[in-house]
């Protein structure tokens, strides 16, 4: 049973978008994460991030 469902990850400032995805994956061990939205490396706040179907 693979992992899915939605993260409301609080992004600090620093990180890329693509820096939370690659370590969502990582996590859940699996290739099908993404995120809504896009927000720059100095700017902090919520990024919804989406994993599974």
């Amino acid at each position: 049973m693979s992992p899915h469902g939605v993260l409301i990850v609080d992004k600090p400032t620093g990180p890329t978008s693509h820096d939370v995805v690659a370590r969502a994956r990582r996590v859940f061990k699996t290739r099908a994460v993404g995120h809504a939205g896009t927000l720059d490396p100095l700017a902090s706040g919520v990024l919804l991030v989406l994993v599974g179907e």
